[in-house]
């Protein structure tokens, strides 16, 4: 009865692809399943192998029969890439190279680029080949140039321009041509893209006083790799001296008991593989003065505010007071005329009871 399985052969680095016979002597355990048992690791195992579907495997035997035939082969695909680590600056172009092997006719081979940027874990597709078709996703659109005949190549290197900082992150290069389905189908590379650093920022804190802690620092928003800060001295010649202080590559220069030696110009630069960007800041007693001129000034213009503040609030309560007494008064003088008028009559009739008392009396003396 004859039984067919699949063992691994190992591949002779100078030879390609090479068959398992009978003359076979390696350490293998042969069986009825797509596998194989390596009992014992040497050099002669090492190495890619070459997937082969044998017939008439006699279980039990530590080799192959002689007359057995080779029923197919698949040799497993391989992915390279001669550089897995490659740096561009911004805006610059880069070349991300990928080349394979296969021993199978490309007619089913895929190409696929994806990338996880250091900000997102998510992989992101940039570019997919299949059929003698190129598939550009649209943030990639105008940027990316494919493969040129990859099927015949045997190369699916990419081109990216306009490099950015978020383009920073692990590139992988995918490839598939069936029937090979197994084996190093991939590979990846980690790509960097460099910015120069950022107009650094200045500034000083402390007082600007003989005898007092004064701290400068530096600071860029942006650059890749992270810049490192260096603090030098200016004279009035605007010759380079040493500063008299300790600094740290994060940009801090402190300066303990200052001394008038150490006043003047202060220049901070910002250094990484791209490029460098500077920063200088006036040193000196006056600049101390300025701030405690300034902050006394401030304190001034915060009394008189208050001042007319209040001002502002007596002011309106004196003449609300004021418009209430004048109501008072003209409410006074409406009603004084009120009773001039209602006195006449009084005085009439007075005078008409005088009347009737006179021609009573002037009746009597004539009787």
């Amino acid at each position: 009865m004859m039984s067919w399985a699949f063992v691994f052969a190992p591949l002779s680095p100078s030879h390609g692809s090479q068959q398992a016979t009978g003359d076979s002597k390696l350490p293998v355990g042969v069986n009825m399943s797509a596998s194989v048992c390596v009992s014992t690791v040497t050099d002669n195992t090492l190495g890619p192998y070459t997937q082969c579907m044998l017939g008439a495997a006699i279980a039990g035997l530590s080799g192959l029969e002689k007359d057995t035939r080779p029923y197919g082969c698949v040799e497993l695909i391989t992915v390279t890439t001669p550089h897995k680590f490659v740096n561009v600056t911004t805006g610059g172009t880069v070349l991300l190279q990928c080349t394979f092997v296969t021993s199978q006719p490309t007619n089913g081979l895929t190409i696929q680029w994806d990338m996880v940027s250091k900000t997102s874990m998510t992989p992101q597709q940039l570019y997919y080949y299949q059929a003698g078709k190129d598939l550009i996703t649209q943030p990639y659109e105008g940027r990316i140039q494919p493969p040129l005949s990859p099927a015949t190549s045997y190369n699916a290197s990419i081109i990216i321009r306009n490099m950015q900082p978020a383009d920073s992150g692990v590139y992988t290069c995918e490839v598939h041509n069936y029937p090979d389905v197994a084996g190093q189908s991939q590979v990846s590379i980690v790509v960097n893209v460099l910015e120069k650093p950022s107009q650094p920022y200045c500034s000083v804190h402390g007082d600007v006083e003989t005898g007092h802690l004064v701290t400068l620092t530096c600071h860029s928003e942006h650059g890749s790799p992270p810049p490192i800060y260096t603090w030098i001295r200016l004279d009035q010649t605007k010759t380079r001296r040493p500063v008299l202080g300790r600094t740290t590559d994060t940009g801090i220069l402190q300066i303990a008991n200052i001394s008038q030696f150490e006043f003047g110009e202060y220049q901070c630069n910002a250094t990484n593989a791209v490029g460098y960007s500077t920063c200088t800041i006036e040193l000196n007693p006056e600049a101390g003065a300025g701030v405690v001129a300034g902050a006394v000034i401030g304190a001034l213009l915060g009394c008189l505010l208050i001042v007319l503040i209040v001002w502002f609030i007596a002011h309106t309560v004196k003449k609300s007071k004021y418009k209430a007494v004048k109501a008072s008064e003209a409410n006074e003088k409406k009603g004084r005329p009120s009773q001039a008028v209602s006195a006449p009559p009084a005085t009439v009739e007075t005078e008409i009871t005088t009347s009737d008392n006179r021609h009573e009396e002037e009746d009597e003396g004539q009787e």
